[in-house]
């Protein structure tokens, strides 16, 4: 699970939701909580709760660029850092902002520089372009789609093809075996990103399941939704428990023993 599922809640309320629920591990979302940024907070949550960190999402969003460093190749390296401190073996990334040319144009050798120095993945994440009726404008570069021109490890989120307009099945098929990390959520298709519960959009989510499932996909699947406006904590996990359910059952993994809730 996301800790970014349980926004607005804190970092350490996410290690415990997901252990409450029957997750098998976290994604640490580097955020402007404070205690996500800093390691001996997330390694204090990780131990308490039993919940692994099992990637590190870099802080690359627009709300994160003056977090740690405005440098963002400097964040990257922090994140990468961090990931094989807390024993995580995937670090999220997105494409560079178009403003970010210098940082843009060193990426493919600091990406190689990091994974051999620290033994993590730099999965690059497909993202979407803004779009106002039919006009479609991208902010990053060379694109929204990380497979054009190619890296060596990808993330696959779900909302963001249901966002861009991007078959997911085909991008799926391009990402190929440098596949190593899922984010599972669903979209209708509106211009902004809804990060919905799996199966409550339009995108092929079972169908990306079952065929990971199926291939022995031996990377990470990891929920990442929007819960910021479940009017309760128990509608939040209640759409957080349904989630998990609904990628165990499709990926064929084994449901928990009894309810999670």
């Amino acid at each position: 699970m996301s800790t970014a599922s349980v926004f607005p809640e804190p970092m350490d309320s996410a290690f415990e939701v997901a252990a409450e629920l029957g997750y098998d591990g976290v994604e640490l979302m580097v955020w402007t909580d404070p205690d996500s940024q800093h390691l001996a907070s997330v390694a204090r949550a990780s131990e308490r709760t039993g919940m692994p960190v099992l990637a590190v999402h870099a802080p690359c969003l627009a709300i994160t660029q003056r977090v740690w460093t405005p440098d963002p190749a400097e964040r990257l390296r922090r994140s990468a850092v961090l990931a094989a401190s807390l024993g995580a073996p995937t670090v999220v990334l997105h494409p560079p902002f178009r403003w970010q040319r210098r940082y843009a144009l060193g990426l493919a050798r600091q990406v190689d520089e990091l994974e051999r120095a620290h033994g993590v993945r730099i999965a690059m994440e497909n993202m979407f372009p803004l779009r106002r009726g039919r006009l479609r404008w991208s902010s990053y570069t060379p694109g929204h789609d990380p497979t054009r021109p190619g890296a060596r490890w990808y993330t696959l989120d779900l909302s963001h093809t249901a966002t861009a307009g991007d078959d997911a099945l085909a991008l799926l098929d391009r990402m190929g075996e440098r596949l190593v990390h899922l984010h599972l959520a669903d979209g209708t298709g509106l211009e902004r990103d809804e990060h919905l519960v799996p199966g409550h959009g339009t995108q092929p989510t079972a169908e990306v399941c079952r065929r990971l499932g199926a291939s022995g996909f031996a990377g990470t699947v990891v929920v990442e939704i929007s819960t910021r406006r479940a009017r309760s904590r128990n509608e939040r996990l209640d759409a957080l428990a349904e989630s998990l359910l609904f990628a165990r059952l499709h990926l064929g993994t084994d449901l928990p023993r009894s309810p999670v809730r």
